[in-house]
C-alpha cells in the first residue's frame, strides 16, 4: 500500500500492523480449553445457551489477564440472578482499593527503579542488582496480585465470585508450595490439564519428575517464545524436582538438630524467595546474555549500591505495608473479617489512608500491567 501511494504521491501514514490479536487471547483459550477437556471427560454438560457460554469466555473483569475461570464455577454463577447487596459491594470496593494500592504505590514504584537497572545492566554494581532484582520480584507480585484484586473485587461489585489467585506467595516454605499460592488460577490449570493427563505421580519417581519438567517448560512457553521463557520454566521445573526429592532428608536433619520451628520456617521462606528470585532474573531480562551476565556480576558482591532515595524511600514504606497486612492474613486467616467488623473510624481511616497513599505516592505516569503481554 505504502509503494502505491507514493507512486501516487498520496500520502500515507497509516501504521503497519503485523499481528493483530484478539484481547486476552491467552486466557479465554485457557478458559475455553478446561471447558473443552471438562465434557470430554464427562465432569461438565455443556452449555446450551449461547450468550452464557460467551459470557463466560469474555466475561470482562478477568478477561484480559485471570484469574482463569473454570466453568463449573462461574457458568453456574452466571445463570442466578443478582440482587443488591451493599455488604459485598463494599467488600468488592475496598478489595479493588488495595489491588490499586499495590499496583500503583508499590508494584510501580518498585518498577522505576527496576526497569532503570535491567534496562541498562552493563556497568552496575552487583548489590545495585540484587536490589533491582528483590525490587522485581516485589513489582510483579504487587502488579499481578494488584490486577487480580481488582478482578476479583468487580466481580463481587456485579455479584459474582472469582477464584482466588495469590496468597502470599512470598511465605512459600518450598517451591511446590510456591506453586500453591502465586498464580493459583494458571499453577491448578496446567495441574488439572497437563501435568495429570501426562500422567502426573502415578508412574514412578522418573516419570513423575518428567511430567513436572514438562508442565513448567510449557507453563514457561506460555509466557513467550524465548530462551528467557524457557530457562525460567526450566527452572522451576528443576527446582519442584529437586524440593520434592530431598524434602524427607532436610525433614530428618531439621527433626534431628532440634531447632525451633520459628526458625526453620523463617529459614525455609528465606531460601524459596532467593530461588524464586534467580528464576525472576531470566524472567526479566531484555535478553539471554542480559540475564547470563546480570547473574555473573551479582554474585561479585563488590561495588557501591546506587538508589534514588526518594523513589527507594516510598517503595520500601509501601512495601512495609504490605508486607504488615499479609503477615496479618497469613497468621490470622479471619482478618479480612475482623476489619470488616472493627469499629466504623478504623475502618474508614484505613480505607481513606489507602486512597491518599494512592493518591499522592502513586506512580503517574503507571505502566500497563505485566501480564496484559501473555
Amino acid at each position: 500500500m505504502a509503494s502505491v501511494a507514493g507512486m501516487l504521491h498520496v500520502p500515507y501514514s497509516v501504521p503497519a500492523l503485523e499481528l493483530l490479536l484478539p484481547v486476552g487471547i491467552s486466557f479465554y483459550t485457557f478458559q475455553t480449553l478446561s471447558y473443552t477437556i471438562d465434557i470430554y471427560r464427562g465432569s461438565l454438560k455443556p452449555e446450551p445457551h449461547l450468550g452464557q457460554f460467551a459470557l463466560y469466555v469474555a466475561f470482562f473483569p478477568q478477561l484480559v489477564a485471570g484469574p482463569i475461570e473454570r466453568a463449573s464455577r462461574l457458568l453456574p454463577q452466571l445463570r442466578q440472578s443478582v440482587v443488591f447487596d451493599y455488604a459485598r459491594v463494599t467488600s468488592g470496593l475496598q478489595l479493588m482499593l488495595w489491588g490499586l494500592f499495590k499496583k500503583v504505590v508499590v508494584g510501580d514504584r518498585l518498577g522505576v527503579y527496576a526497569d532503570a537497572v535491567y534496562n541498562n545492566p552493563d556497568g552496575q554494581s552487583s548489590w545495585t542488582l540484587w536490589v533491582a532484582t528483590y525490587a522485581f520480584a516485589f513489582q510483579i507480585y504487587c502488579d499481578f496480585s494488584g490486577y487480580s484484586d481488582l478482578a476479583i473485587g468487580s466481580a463481587r461489585v456485579l455479584g459474582y465470585d472469582l477464584m482466588k489467585n495469590f496468597r502470599q506467595p512470598y511465605f512459600s516454605q518450598t517451591i511446590t508450595e510456591f506453586w500453591r499460592r502465586w498464580h493459583i488460577s494458571l499453577s491448578t490449570w496446567l495441574r488439572d490439564y497437563l501435568y495429570i493427563s501426562l500422567g502426573g505421580n502415578r508412574h514412578g519417581t522418573l516419570l513423575t519428575y518428567r511430567n513436572l519438567m514438562l508442565t513448567m517448560l510449557l507453563g514457561g512457553l506460555w509466557h513467550g517464545a524465548s530462551w528467557n521463557f524457557v530457562i525460567w520454566g526450566a527452572l522451576q521445573g528443576l527446582f519442584l524436582m529437586t524440593s520434592r526429592a530431598t524434602l524427607p532428608t532436610r525433614d530428618a536433619i531439621i527433626a534431628r538438630l532440634g531447632l525451633p520451628t520459628l526458625w526453620v520456617r523463617l529459614w525455609r521462606s528465606v531460601v524459596t524467595f532467593h530461588l524464586v528470585c534467580l528464576s525472576w532474573v531470566f524472567f526479566r531480562a531484555a535478553t539471554l546474555p542480559d540475564a547470563v551476565h546480570i547473574l555473573r556480576r551479582a554474585f561479585e558482591f563488590d561495588g557501591a549500591l546506587m538508589l534514588n532515595q526518594q523513589t527507594m524511600a516510598h517503595a520500601v514504606l509501601g512495601v512495609a505495608a504490605l508486607l504488615l497486612v499479609e503477615t496479618a492474613m497469613e497468621r490470622y486467616p479471619a482478618a479480612v473479617d475482623r476489619f470488616a467488623a472493627a469499629p466504623t473510624a478504623v475502618r474508614w481511616g484505613a480505607l481513606y489512608a489507602l486512597l491518599l497513599a494512592v493518591i499522592l505516592a502513586g506512580v503517574e505516569d503507571s505502566s500497563q500491567f505485566i501480564y496484559f503481554q501473555f
